[in-house]
């Protein structure tokens, strides 16, 4: 609850900076709406309310446009080198998907709906085998060639790292399907930025129906559920996505940064460490 006051705070600043009154208003009304709201429904559901409601009273339908605009030219500028070390890695017999994966995984720290400092580039030079090698192998059996990988994408920024992820894939002979939020929230991946940052030209990208920083169930399409069903690899990315599916959808692959102490406390991760783990929870073949 003290993450969406703050959020509410910080998104009233930026929809209507120069005036107060509004913003008082919003958060007035936010922290009156908070005692309501279902506390058992993942995190993103309820931030979905709050965009609602910034929405509803300042006419303001993409918050955060130029950051993520900001954020996809950040990360291309970066990408070259990138690229040569994921080469390098692969002339010397490593492990180049291991290696796209973890720097997809650092991608996560562009995250507008938590407040955390990073500098992306030392991470990025930094980036070492930190995620489980049981589950990376468990990923690599499940994803062989001619299985259908379908990825949940999550913010901007990060999707550019995704593309390194996508193109090693499909070099292991995957068929894979990158998903987007329907609708702008926080910072959040459209497909205007899947066009932007090059990802439709590398695989097939669809739509999930969700207007949520992660992919709560109920909120996406019919035809989407049914892509999920018929996925043999659903690789989830974003912490959002692990609260929309933990408990609810057994078996995705979930990549990560831990970028909140409950969060921590669940997967038994450090703060601020990379998250590479399986979902557990109900049977979903009735879905």
């Amino acid at each position: 609850m003290p993450c969406f006051i703050r959020m509410a705070e910080r998104e009233a600043c930026i929809a209507c900076p120069d005036d107060l009154d509004m913003q008082q208003e919003i958060i007035q009304e936010w922290g009156a709406l908070l005692p309501t709201l279902d506390l058992n429904v993942p995190p993103p559901a309820i931030a979905r309310q709050l965009a609602e409601l910034v929405r509803d009273k300042t006419g303001c339908t993409d918050l955060y446009a130029a950051d993520k605009e900001e954020a996809n030219a950040l990360v291309s500028n970066l990408l070259p080198s990138l690229k040569d070390r994921i080469e390098t890695e692969r002339q010397k017999n490593g492990d180049p998907l291991s290696l796209a994966l973890e720097l997809a995984i650092i991608g996560n720290y562009i995250d507008r709906g938590v407040e955390i400092q990073f500098d992306l580039e030392k991470e990025l030079a930094e980036v070492v085998g930190s995620v489980s090698p049981e589950i990376i192998n468990e990923f690599k059996i499940r994803a062989s060639s001619g299985a259908s990988v379908l990825i949940l994408g999550d913010n901007t920024g990060e999707i550019v790292l995704d593309t390194l992820l996508v193109e090693e894939l499909k070099r292991f002979g995957c068929d894979v399907t990158f998903a987007v939020r329907s609708r702008p929230v926080l910072n959040d991946a459209t497909m205007e930025d899947a066009r932007a940052v090059g990802m439709t030209a590398l695989c097939r990208v669809v739509e999930s129906g969700v207007d949520t920083p992660g992919t709560v169930l109920d909120r996406c399409t019919p035809d989407f559920i049914q892509r999920m069903r018929q996925a043999d690899v659903i690789l989830s990315k974003g912490q959002g996505n692990f609260e929309s599916l933990e408990g609810k959808w057994p078996g995705v692959f979930c990549a990560f940064k831990v970028k909140c102490e409950r969060i921590a406390r669940k997967t038994g991760l450090a703060f601020g460490s990379s998250a590479f783990c399986l979902t557990t929870g109900d049977d979903v073949a009735g879905r």
